[in-house]
């Protein structure tokens, strides 16, 4: 979603509408796969319209749109307790962290976090530590730098949890097993569809997953060096609506 079909802007323009719309009419299913979580379900669905399934939460979170009513397929958490574990472990190793953690999914519920400081205009609402480990956690966030987000993700296990470096400047705590892979496949064990059968489009390091799992993969121009290395095929950036560029070709 993000950096794929949605412009630097924040936009999703007509002509990827259009585009997703030629695949949908073709009678091919479409699935919305996103970090976005839960609480911006609406967004999404308003940045995709044609989808009918989202992945959501980068996998924790699986949605079937094809009925009257959306239908939870996925929703899977971590105790926050396995947050008072891991925090000391990563802290003692890596030094201070601040933590920022998704815990409600109503629509446009505020993240919790240790401070203010986020890049995005999500609502923000201030949490002690504490307060977070009392809580189930649909996915975990640390800022850090780009070079310490990679050696995190590296070195970095626990159990319960899958640790993500999302993009450069990001890491996030996942419940153990998810990834936008494992989401798809619980649409694509759903409808009888082989993943090498799968196309996927991305842009970021927390399409990794999908990228090594699906039997095709596009990559976005604009996308993460080690995504592009993986893609089959890289069509023209988001901005420049690359995404629809190649459906265009796949749909004239």
């Amino acid at each position: 979603m993000d950096g794929t079909i949605v412009r630097t802007d924040g936009t999703v323009s007509a002509r990827t509408d259009a585009a997703f719309d030629r695949v949908r009419d073709a009678g091919i299913p479409i699935v919305g796969a996103t970090g976005r979580g839960p609480r911006l379900t609406g967004m999404s669905r308003g940045d995709l319209p044609s989808a009918d399934y989202f992945v959501l939460g980068g996998g924790g979170r699986v949605l079937d749109l094809t009925g009257e009513e959306p239908r939870v397929l996925r929703d899977l958490r971590f105790s926050g307790r396995v947050l008072a574990e891991l925090m000391p472990q990563l802290e003692a190793e890596f030094g201070p962290l601040q933590l920022t953690v998704e815990a409600l999914d109503a629509e446009n519920a505020p993240l919790w976090s240790e401070w203010e400081q986020w890049p995005y205009p999500d609502p923000i609402e201030l949490r002690t530590r504490d307060e977070m480990f009392a809580a189930s956690i649909i996915k975990g966030f640390l800022q850090v730098a780009p070079e310490l987000g990679a050696r995190l993700t590296q070195e970095a296990r626990h159990r319960d949890v899958e640790i993500i470096q999302a993009w450069p400047g990001f890491v996030e705590i996942h419940p153990h097993g998810v990834d936008k892979a494992t989401g798809l496949t619980v649409v694509t064990e759903l409808l009888g569809i082989d993943p090498a059968d799968v196309l996927v489009f991305g842009d970021q390091l927390n399409d990794v997953a999908s990228f090594a799992w699906a039997g095709h993969r596009v990559a976005v121009a604009n996308g993460h060096p080690i995504l592009l290395g993986m893609a089959d095929e890289v069509t023209a950036a988001n901005d420049a609506d690359g995404v629809a560029e190649y459906l265009e070709r796949l749909f004239p």
